[in-house]
C-alpha cells in the first residue's frame, strides 16, 4: 500500500510586481529628438518624486541615425550636451544605450521605476 506524505513548501515571499515601464518614441531631427526626450524625462521625474528609484534606457535605430547624418544632422554636440544635462538630474545610473539595426522611430526612452 502506498501512502502519499503531503510536502509542505515553504511559503515564498514574492516581491510586489514593479510597474510596466513607461515608453516614449522620438523621431525628428536628432537635435530635437534629444531636446524633446529630456522635457519627457524631467516631466516623469517630476510625476515620480524621486529619481533614486528610476533606470532608463534609451534605444537608437542606426538606420533611421544614419538618415539624420545624411540629411546633416551634427551627432556628437548634441549628444555630448544632453548627456551633461541629464546629469544634472541626479539619476542613480547614466542611461543604458542600446544600438538597433532595425528601422524604426529615431529615439525610444524606456523609463522604469519602482514604487
Amino acid at each position: 500500500m502506498k501512502t502519499s506524505a503531503a510536502r509542505t513548501q515553504p511559503t515564498r515571499h514574492r516581491p510586489a510586481a514593479l510597474p510596466a515601464p513607461h515608453v516614449w518614441t522620438f523621431d525628428g531631427p536628432f537635435e530635437t529628438c534629444l531636446a524633446e526626450l529630456e522635457d519627457t524625462l524631467r516631466r516623469a521625474i517630476v510625476g515620480i518624486g524621486d529619481v533614486s528609484r528610476i533606470a532608463l534606457q534609451i534605444d537608437l535605430s542606426l538606420p533611421a541615425l544614419r538618415t539624420r547624418v545624411a540629411a546633416g544632422d551634427a551627432l556628437q554636440p548634441a549628444w555630448r550636451d544632453f548627456l551633461a544635462r541629464l546629469a544634472a538630474y541626479g539619476l542613480p545610473a547614466a542611461p543604458q544605450l542600446r544600438r538597433l539595426r532595425t528601422p524604426g522611430p529615431l529615439a525610444t526612452l524606456v523609463l522604469a521605476y519602482r514604487k
